[in-house]
């Protein structure tokens, strides 16, 4: 788990559950090639750098596993079907089968837990210093998923509370040339809710998860470009909560 900027700076929380691909020693392998492993089935590509945008813009601290999904899904209850996959995108996951049931407590408790342990104690420690917070949960997608092309650039997802994804939405519709999903293209009913669920939601915290295709933030350039709209866009739309 990692941790980056000043625990109490910015008005947000950024939490990137897919932000790394990396396979720490003494966590099993997945059993995938270094190609495979920089596809989306192992992490969310371009989501690390443009949270890390917003930290450098906003000041936002960002929080992150730094283990690649594949190895367990942060983003998922340790006990739910998604948690550590036999298959992904089609493509099986030989690390993952007959898997070492010490080697599966250590990703839960190392990986999992701390992610997760290290998000609450990033909130407290923003409570306590009086600090209002929202979350976003950072994310990308592949455009194209099992041969069915994706329309939009970004999706806004949410679930419960909409305080922070509506306006945010609306701001988004506004851009010239943008195609927004409205809870597209996955939803809370997909499972992919969980951090938000467990962390702001739980503590009435403004909360809003953000999903950009991948192709437009796999380099430099898209990232900032990115960083830049939501750098604008996402104070504009906490102004409409308060």
């Amino acid at each position: 788990m990692r941790v980056e900027g000043a625990p109490d700076g910015g008005p947000f929380v950024i939490v990137c559950d897919h932000a790394s691909n990396r396979v720490p020693e003494g966590f099993g392998d997945t059993g995938l090639t270094p190609e495979d492993m920089q596809r989306h089935i192992a992490w969310d590509p371009g989501a690390l750098p443009v949270s890390r945008g917003l930290l450098t813009r906003l000041g936002c601290p960002v929080i992150y596993p730094d283990a690649s999904r594949l190895l367990i899904d942060c983003n998922r209850p340790p006990d739910s079907p998604g948690s550590i996959l036999l298959e992904s995108e089609d493509t099986a996951i030989p690390g993952n089968r007959g898997l070492d049931p010490a080697i599966k407590a250590r990703r839960i408790a190392e990986i999992y837990e701390a992610y997760h342990a290290g998000i609450d104690a990033l909130l407290d420690t923003r409570a306590a210093a009086g600090v209002p917070t929202a979350v976003v949960a950072m994310h990308s997608y592949t455009p194209v998923y099992r041969g069915v092309s994706r329309p939009w650039h970004v999706g806004v997802l949410y679930d419960t509370d909409r305080r922070l994804a509506d306006p945010l939405r609306a701001l988004l519709e506004g851009e010239p040339d943008l195609v927004v999903g409205d809870n597209e293209p996955y939803g809370p009913e997909d499972g992919v809710y969980h951090t938000l669920s467990r962390h702001a939601e739980a503590r009435g915290l403004p909360c809003v998860m953000i999903e950009i295709a991948n192709d437009l933030i796999r380099t430099e350039p898209g990232q900032n470009t990115w960083a830049d709209l939501m750098a604008r866009v996402l104070p504009a739309a906490l102004e409409a909560v308060r």
